[in-house]
């Protein structure tokens, strides 16, 4: 298929700038796949079109502050924007954000403890994801983009924040065969990122967010990303308090979500496309709940495209074969849906393949001739997606992170 397939025209004022208040009240687009039926929502009422037994799987990946500033000697402005870490997390972080205040207070709801939206739902893991690797005298290494010029390796670049006298030298090692660089900090970035560092919002966001804990998940726990993963924006702790209620169960996946999500394809053909890496870990007590699940006859709902992606990785795994790799048609496992792993995956999931894992999707509007428009295509059928973006279009629904969403049953 081509590029040009997956493009579309938006009005650029269906672009949100800034999110719904409260998150719940944001539009919601019911899309049956089986009959092409389409209905207008309110994200609060998603519970109706879920069912006891179901199993809500959410990515509880954090935001970090990962935009910075900086100057070189000679005075020339840079930006960088930390991507991943390099080599890839391994470490653990500690519990931070919204889900570590409401702990400390005593008001997280039973739904994010380890209560669980129904039983079983394991307590949030105390580890944290490490933010990379100690060069020998130069500090973490981080793979970066980055904006200036003359920006070589062997350059230095005096990381700038609030404080003047705080000195943070980053040294450019390496170029990367993106285009990026790869750089090292001095001290490391755990030390000081918090503290000088900004939320990347997406480039299609041009005004300021007052509260940065907007651009995150209300169960968002694990430092890594340099994006959101926008479709659990729309949960209020109360909202998934009542789906435990009715039933539904909740458990987590983590994939750090790199600044590449945003570029769109370049190749003429999408198969020629290489699609990044990324980072992600499905725990053996959620291949456990998933597989259960889908045995009971429980349905698996991803709560974003992250999450497709890392169980359809899981599912590839718990079958002996890697993420990326063709599997054979007929290829199943009577005994488990998906697979543990902790890896990056390069999974590029497009019209064509087979999903194993996920049984329906909630997703915001996607970008035109995005890896993420190609993700629900393959899922709902193109033909029925692009009915559904003319729908939203037309009803003037918000799109992108910030905008409404749609669920995909």
């Amino acid at each position: 298929m081509k590029t040009s397939d997956f493009d579309y025209s938006l009005p650029p004022e269906l672009i949100a700038q800034i999110p719904c208040e409260p998150r719940d009240a944001s539009r919601l687009l019911v899309v049956d796949r089986s009959t092409g039926r389409l209905e207008h929502r309110i994200f609060r009422d998603i519970g109706e079109y879920l069912r006891a037994g179901d199993l809500l799987v959410g990515n509880d990946s954090r935001v970090i502050p990962a935009r910075l500033h900086g100057v070189k000697a000679t005075g020339g402005a840079v930006e960088i924007f930390l991507l991943r870490p390099y080599p890839s997390p391994q470490p653990p972080f500690p519990l931070r954000g919204t889900q570590a205040a409401l702990q400390e207070q005593g008001a997280l709801s039973p739904s994010l403890t380890g209560e669980g939206l129904g039983e079983g739902t394991p307590a949030p893991r105390e580890r944290s994801k490490g933010l990379g690797e100690r060069s020998p005298g130069l500090g973490e290494t981080w793979e970066c983009l980055i904006r200036g010029k003359g920006l070589r390796p062997g350059v230095q670049i005096h990381v700038t924040g609030r404080d003047p006298a705080r000195a943070i030298t980053a040294t450019i090692l390496a170029e990367t065969a993106a285009g990026g660089r790869r750089i090292a900090f001095d001290p490391p970035a755990r030390q000081w990122l918090w503290d000088v560092g900004e939320t990347p919002l997406p480039p299609y966001i041009h005004r300021p967010l007052a509260d940065a804990e907007r651009y995150q998940t209300v169960y968002s726990r694990v430092d890594g990303s340099a994006a959101s993963s926008t479709a659990g924006l729309h949960f209020t702790p109360e909202l998934l308090a009542a789906l435990r209620e009715r039933g539904i169960g909740l458990a987590f996946v983590t994939l750090h979500i790199g600044l590449d999500t945003f570029r769109p394809v370049q190749e003429e053909k999408i198969e020629a496309h290489r699609i990044h890496r990324e980072w992600a870990e499905l725990s053996a007590e959620t291949a456990r709940r998933i597989n259960e699940a889908r045995l009971a006859g429980g349905r698996i709902i991803a709560i974003g495209t992250t999450v497709v992606r890392t169980l359809e990785s899981a599912a590839k795994i718990a079958l002996g074969y890697r993420p990326a790799d063709d599997v054979p048609a007929g290829a199943v496992c009577g005994w488990q849906t998906v697979a543990a792993f902790t890896s990056e995956t390069d999974l590029f999931i497009r019209p064509g393949h087979v999903f194993r894992a996920v049984d329906a999707l909630i997703t915001n509007f996607h970008l035109p001739r995005s890896t993420l428009l190609m993700l629900v295509s393959a899922f709902a059928g193109k033909e029925l997606i692009d009915r559904v973006y003319a729908e939203a279009i037309q009803a003037r629904y918000r799109f992108y992170s910030f905008g409404d969403a749609m669920i995909l049953l």
